[in-house]
């Protein structure tokens, strides 16, 4: 039997790597702006002290059949080479539970467990398996895990009562950040499977959900251009205010950012061994005012191109988002932080 900690190519290890090496611009805008959202953190560890993400854990215990070794070894294996490869000592929990959808997911904010769905197995082959563990590998290395947790705790409870108002902005600007994080760890996904196409036809085969082998990557790709490149301005602001709703960027363009970045020389860059460790120290150049010029950009650039001159829009999301939300002194909580 192979071990666990086996790698796709002999000695291939990114020793020590740091999330920073292959975080998206975008992740890390959106980062900075939820490092300074006023009492975010706060809110973020309530949601999760009130028991939501015990229970999540209890479900699959429950529910679900833990994968090891003894279980289906061959996938327990496909998740434990992300963490050897990415240098993690600690590889989580692996679950399997029956659902009808594609997906995979990591839970837990203080020990991440990782739940894959039947369909995904069912649908991908052992390399596209392998990049979608390590994107979930990815999430648990740059810590990803007390946003996604606190997000997904919100998604539920939008589903069984309207969200309460103060917490709707929250709940976008997460939204914002998660979609950000998702190119990110696909970069990291090329990385450990050393093949970014792989990581390219998986995303093609989970937007496809059948007959994935006589899919045509090419001709995918193609769709992801003339997803981000056609159409009126009133179009491209409808797919605008449509994707500010989901969690994940649409596959199409998640492609096409994956693809520009190895074009760049990054890819060859980092897996050739020049990558940033996670003994140096944060670059402080990551602050919120990157957060301003992207926010901003991207939403205010829609608006103009429909037609509409309101440019403030994307300048107050972005305020918001790095905390200069204002609020009047006579407005309930205005003058206190404490929670109600």
């Amino acid at each position: 039997m192979a071990s666990s900690s086996q790698l796709p190519a002999p000695g291939y290890r990114l020793t020590g790597i740091s999330p920073r090496s292959f975080q998206h611009p975008a992740d890390r805008a959106a980062t900075a702006a939820l490092a300074s959202i006023p009492y975010l953190d706060r809110v973020v560890r309530k949601l999760i002290e009130l028991g939501y993400e015990r229970a999540l854990r209890q479900n699959y215990l429950g529910s679900s059949v833990r994968l090891s070794e003894d279980q289906l070894g061959a996938v327990w294996r496909e998740h434990a080479i992300a963490y050897a490869t990415l240098d993690m000592a600690d590889v989580p929990d692996l679950y399997l539970t029956q659902y009808p959808s594609p997906n995979a997911s990591a839970i837990g904010s203080r020990r991440p467990i990782v739940v894959v769905q039947s369909e995904l197995i069912r649908l991908l082959d052992t390399p596209q398996r392998r990049a979608e563990f390590a994107h979930e590998a990815a999430h648990i290395l740059a810590d990803h895990q007390l946003y996604l947790t606190a997000l997904q705790i919100m998604l539920l409870l939008t589903r069984a009562t309207p969200l309460a108002l103060p917490l709707a902005p929250v709940r976008t600007a997460l939204l914002e950040w998660s979609r950000a994080t998702e190119l990110s760890c696909d970069r990291a996904a090329a990385l450990v499977t050393r093949d970014p196409l792989v990581v390219c036809r998986t995303l093609m085969s989970l937007s496809g959900g059948a007959m994935v082998d006589e899919l045509d990557l090419d001709v995918f790709m193609r769709q992801g251009l003339d997803y981000a490149e056609t159409g009126s301005g009133l179009e491209r602001l409808t797919r605008l205010l449509l994707d500010l709703g989901i969690t994940h960027p649409r596959p199409v363009r998640r492609t096409h950012e994956l693809m520009e970045w190895v074009r760049s020389g990054e890819y060859d860059r980092i897996a050739g061994g020049d990558y940033t460790t996670r003994d140096e120290p944060a670059d402080a150049r990551a602050d919120g005012g990157e957060a301003v010029s992207f926010y901003s950009e991207r939403i205010s650039a829609a608006f103009r191109d429909a037609g509409e001159t309101v440019s403030s829009v994307g300048q107050q999301l972005a305020g918001w988002l790095r905390g200069e939300r204002d609020t009047p002194a006579d407005e309930p909580g205005g003058d206190s932080g404490e929670d109600s």
